[in-house]
């Protein structure tokens, strides 16, 4: 399988950890959405990553959609087979999607505008909801458990774009995550070298 990606992108390490921490044999391309490669358009009429190309020709997009590919095809071992932990991991994996949708939105203003279009009350909206989502996190941090979900590595993923793009602007506030990410790395030593980077 070939994973069409960025190492940047929260949503592309989600899977590339899973994908890990699966067994599963997935070669990572790296690709530009902004140049709208082939490759990429021609797999995915959004041209988002990430896009999974399976091995028998499947196109499947949006993270939370190959999570799911990934949780069939190793017949359960990313989702909790109990209804209410898969829930709770569900929700998870979408409370962290969200924030990173909207730290998303605050660099892509950053970038994409000319300065003095830059509208900071669209950034601040963002980030009251981002830190939002955060708090929630840290008073209700996930417990690993006995086995790693698909939730908590949406979870790390979240934290390790937020140490990428916003260091040194959350983490006073939130120390039980940072708590959290410590016990993730003994769970899943491959973190570190899968973690966000650009």
């Amino acid at each position: 399988m070939k994973l069409l990606c960025s190492p940047a992108s929260p949503y592309s390490n989600k899977v590339r950890m899973a994908a890990h921490f699966l067994g599963l044999k997935v070669s990572a391309i790296r690709v530009d959405t902004n140049t709208g490669p082939a490759i990429l358009v021609d797999n995915n009429p959004l041209g988002k990553i990430p896009t999974l190309l399976t091995d028998d020709g499947v196109s499947v997009y949006d993270s939370v959609a190959i999570m799911h590919y990934f949780d069939r095809l190793t017949k359960g071992k990313l989702y909790p087979s109990k209804k209410s932990k898969r829930t709770d991991a569900e929700v998870l994996e979408a409370l962290c999607d969200g924030i990173c949708d909207c730290l998303l939105a605050i660099i892509y203003e950053r970038r994409f505008r000319d300065a003095e279009k830059i509208h900071q009350p669209w950034i601040d909206r963002q980030w009251r909801k981002a830190t939002s989502g955060l708090a929630h996190l840290s008073a209700n941090p996930p417990k690993p458990g006995k086995k790693l979900n698909g939730g908590h590595f949406a979870l790390a993923a979240t934290l390790d774009y937020l140490d990428l793009r916003f260091k040194d602007q959350w983490e006073a506030d939130h120390a039980p995550l940072i708590d959290w990410l410590r016990q993730f790395d003994k769970k899943f030593p491959a973190h570190n070298e899968l973690k966000a980077q650009g």
